[in-house]
């Protein structure tokens, strides 16, 4: 990454560097016309579910599969507590296909605590509409009632939705702000007590509207806030349009969910850039906060309502997904499978392991195809060490967590129908047992993965496929914790209709996952429930959206590689070099090796023994 004016080194590919051209004239080729657009939520008059306070709401988005008639859940924003007009800082990002009819559906809930499960919230209303009509509508946003099912209407016929949408200009620019404010003014107790602060960004629209971009924390009882550094992309903040007008509003939180104004001002970031380079270390970018009520009432009297101070402001390049994968980042990819008894005796129908005479695929073979088809063509080689966990295995019957699949000594299937050809050779000789434990698995990769922390040239992912029964809950939370500062990615795919709360809550999208008091660098954890996918059984009728669930499979890990390629500030290798066949030698595999890998040898401490 580069401060403006600062040399750059590593440039990103494309004419302009920040802007290359994503739409270039390629003749003699088809190219199906999409854009990709950020949609803006934001509600009015919603409906009073609580009984002592008001609603805390959040949105679900859902797009209806063309094929099945399915309603898929995308994405949800965040919950804001006390509000019956939220304007919603979390953003959905979709691809626009002008040929095609997107349906789309808003489920708006107040929220009745922490549970992953949408029935235990309060349902407020619900709207359907086609995203072309939200793009017809541009910077307007379309506007309609939230229904509650059926056409009827809900509690408060009032309630009503409006959803912008803005396509997005594409841009590596990211600005990264250091911010605190002096001498705010209290507004607790009447002005004898204090205030609670938190500063909100908004970007101008085409039609006066303001849509938050960014909220930060609230710092109890402190009239000089210091918030914690935070970083939003150009496209986010601005959609790469360096003279937008922002508004920076500084408000008192409360309890009851009115929050009382303080002062605001106006800038964008050009203004912020430019005063950021003129301005010297350790000096700050000083802006008067104006509370516009205050100044109609006091008049020449009133003066400001304390000052927020912009204490850095670098504008930085930072590197894409693709620009580390196309100049010489592999993709490293490890297969574990939950051999446990909870997936039932593999010769009885029901068990998720069924191996079916007529050949017609279990839940495991599904899922090991739809994922399998997908993550191998981010594989150069195609080489997937595979592994399996929770049985007993020959020749003794021990219990392991974390056995090679082919039962052989070498980890490695070549592509999926290697691994699948593993899969029917362990469930043919291993015995389901348990418990079902996640830790060893994990913990297995990340002693591959921690030899790469000083060296971009691997990015680990590990795919776990698994019923859901999870029994070492808090080894697994330990394992995923330790792991967070490695260049290690783990997804986990759910197959049956087991309860998988246990998977929500290492899938920690809203904070860091946390476990006996240590926290995670940063979330590494996808999970994803194939379930929602798959429709049909038997060979001729299992059907998968794949494009949804690749979508859904793969949707965190490019920004999981980039945001740990950021924190250890390492920049695009640049030429793919020759990959060697063995590039470390105290690993006991290779996963980028051109020819075909050595037998396993566990040269490094506490790497599983070979099988025997």
């Amino acid at each position: 990454m580069n401060a403006v004016g600062a040399s750059t080194g590593w440039q990103p590919p494309g004419p302009g560097g920040a802007h290359g051209n994503q739409n270039s004239f390629t003749p003699g080729q088809a190219v199906e016309p999409t854009s990709t657009v950020e949609l803006s939520i934001r509600c009015r008059d919603l409906a009073d579910m609580d009984v002592f306070s008001k609603s805390d709401p959040f949105c679900v988005l859902y797009m209806k599969d063309s094929k099945s008639g399915q309603w898929l859940c995308l994405d949800k924003t965040e919950t804001i507590d006390n509000t019956l007009e939220p304007h919603f800082q979390k953003k959905f990002v979709l691809q626009y296909k002008f040929e095609e009819r997107q349906l789309l559906r808003f489920d708006v809930y107040d929220s009745d605590g922490n549970s992953n499960n949408l029935e235990d919230h309060d349902f407020i209303g619900s709207m359907e509409c086609s995203l072309g009509e939200v793009v017809a509508h541009q910077g307007k946003g379309l506007t309609r009632h939230l229904l509650v099912g059926s056409g009827k209407s809900a509690r408060n016929k009032e309630q009503s939705i409006t959803i912008t949408s803005e396509e997005l200009i594409s841009n590596k620019e990211f600005l990264s702000l250091n911010i605190s404010a002096k001498s705010l003014d209290a507004k607790d107790w009447w002005g004898w007590g204090s205030s609670d602060p938190f500063l909100t960004i908004s970007k101008a629209g085409e039609y006066g509207q303001w849509t938050v971009v960014h909220r930060t924390e609230v710092l109890k009882r402190n009239l000089n806030p210091d918030w914690q550094p935070f970083t939003l992309s150009i496209t986010s903040l601005c959609n790469a349009d360096h003279q937008r007008t922002l508004k920076f509003s500084v408000d008192d939180w409360n309890l009851n969910g009115t929050h009382s104004h303080i002062g605001e001002f106006t800038t964008n970031v050009a203004e912020l850039v430019e005063g950021g380079l003129k301005t010297s270390r350790g000096s700050a970018q000083i802006f008067p906060l104006i509370s516009q009520k205050k100044k109609s009432k006091k008049g020449d009297k009133y003066r400001n309502s304390g000052f927020l101070h912009v204490n850095y402001c670098i504008l930085e390049l930072q590197p894409t997904f693709l620009d580390y994968i196309s100049n010489g980042t592999e993709l490293s990819f490890t297969v574990a499978i939950d051999f446990t008894a909870s997936n039932g005796n593999p010769q009885d129908p029901r068990s998720l392991h069924y191996n079916d005479p007529t050949g017609a695929p279990n839940q495991y073979i599904t899922a090991i195809k739809a994922v399998g088809e997908i993550i191998q063509d981010y594989d150069s080689d195609k080489m997937f060490p595979a592994l399996g966990f929770g049985a007993r295995i020959p020749p003794d019957g021990k219990v392991s967590h974390e056995f090679f699949l082919n039962l052989t000594g070498d980890p490695y299937c070549s592509g999926v129908d290697g691994i699948l050809a593993a899969y029917h050779q362990s469930l043919h000789n291993v015995q389901l047992y348990g418990p079902t434990n996640f830790a060893p698995v994990i913990n297995h990769v990340a002693k591959f993965a921690r030899a790469y922390q000083q060296d971009p040239s691997n990015y680990f992912v590990l795919l776990i496929i698994t019923d859901g029964v999870i029994t070492d809950l808090d080894a697994t939370k330990n394992a995923v914790i330790h792991a967070s500062g490695l260049p290690l990615s783990i997804i986990i795919v759910g197959v049956g209709s087991e309860d998988f709360s246990a998977m929500d809550e290492l899938d920690s999208d809203d904070s860091l996952l946390t476990n006996n008091g240590r926290t995670a660098q940063r979330d590494i954890v996808q999970f994803v429930e194939m379930q929602k996918f798959i429709s049909g059984s038997g060979s001729h009728y299992v059907t998968w959206n794949k494009d949804l669930l690749a979508r859904e499979v793969l949707f965190e890990i490019p920004e999981q590689l980039v945001g740990y390629m950021k924190a250890k500030k390492f920049k695009p290798i640049g030429k793919r070099p020759a990959r060697p066949t063995q590039t470390n030698s105290q690993l006991p595999y290779n996963p980028s090796a051109q020819s075909p890998p050595p037998g396993y040898a566990p040269s490094v401490p506490g790497a599983p023994p070979p099988y025997s």
